[in-house]
């Protein structure tokens, strides 16, 4: 058991942020750029250096009209249940509820994170994009488009952001961290992106990484990061499959906007996610 920390801190400037951290017995981490998490054997590795994007299909049945990857299949094959991330070997739902949202989402993209010594790579997580289906609805301006098209369009991913529907980002560590090493990567990917802090954010942010501190985070551990809209941001982990609750809850518009821009925004620190999405939704958007 890693142990519960509840806390409850209300702040009213700008954005009336308030954040709640609820018990349970696992905890809550996330990613940054270019930051260094200790592994086994006395290896450091960098969370988003850049690195390629391939997946797998595992299991197959029908589910018309959800992800991109069908188009991709074989006329043979239908939808796959699971995505298999081949260079971890990580297996994501195609579709799945997420503590926190009231309908299924669909996976859009997946990719990996790795940092090479010499010539060997270390992988440190996979990760996946889940967004409510009714969001491709909201997108018709981008149809037809290219994958290349779309994934330099900010205004499409901005587009996503905005809506009042639900997306999460599922990340399922490959390696053992610990979660003052994860919060302190997350924390350099943030920071840049809130030009001007309120006390809100400033206090939104000391307040997560209380709840970080002295975690530590197993193989295997799964992270969601969901937005259920584009001033909340929810989190939930489980050590052993997917999450059962939500872990915490977080109402500060700059700091859901600059996470989510971490992963999608212009200078995402995980290109290759981001072109698996941009693959994804110029398929579905054709």
């Amino acid at each position: 058991m890693l142990g519960t920390i509840a806390t409850s801190i209300t702040v009213t400037p700008c954005f009336s942020p308030s954040i709640n951290f609820l018990p349970r017995s696992n905890h809550v981490l996330t990613t940054t750029s270019n930051s260094i998490l200790p592994l086994n054997h006395g290896h450091c590795v960098t969370l988003f250096s850049a690195s390629p994007l391939h997946f797998t299909f595992y299991r197959s049945f029908r589910r018309p009209n959800t992800l991109f990857f069908a188009e991709t299949a074989s006329s043979a094959a239908t939808n796959a249940e699971y995505v298999e991330e081949p260079a971890t070997n990580v297996k994501f739902q195609t579709s799945l509820m997420v503590p926190g949202c009231s309908d299924s989402l669909i996976l859009l993209g997946t990719g990996f994170r790795e940092k090479v010594f010499a010539i060997i790579g270390v992988k440190v997580y996979a990760a996946g994009l889940y967004l409510n289906q009714s969001i491709i609805s909201e997108l018709n301006v981008w149809k037809g488009q290219s994958k290349d098209i779309i994934q330099g369009d900010s205004s499409l991913f901005k587009t996503i952001f905005q809506t009042s529907l639900e997306k999460s980002l599922q990340i399922i560590l490959v390696r053992d961290v610990d979660g003052k090493t994860f919060w302190d990567a997350l924390s350099d990917a943030i920071s840049p992106r809130i030009v001007e802090p309120t006390t809100a954010d400033e206090s939104a942010l000391s307040a997560f990484r209380d709840f970080f501190l002295n975690l530590s985070l197993r193989k295997g551990t799964s992270i969601f990061l969901t937005w259920p809209n584009p001033s909340k941001l929810l989190v939930s982990v489980s050590s052993q499959g997917l999450p059962s609750a939500v872990d915490a809850t977080m109402e500060s518009t700059n700091v859901a906007s600059a996470l989510f821009d971490v992963f999608l925004g212009d200078n995402s620190v995980s290109p290759s996610l981001k072109a698996s999405v941009a693959e994804g939704l110029s398929k579905v958007l054709k």
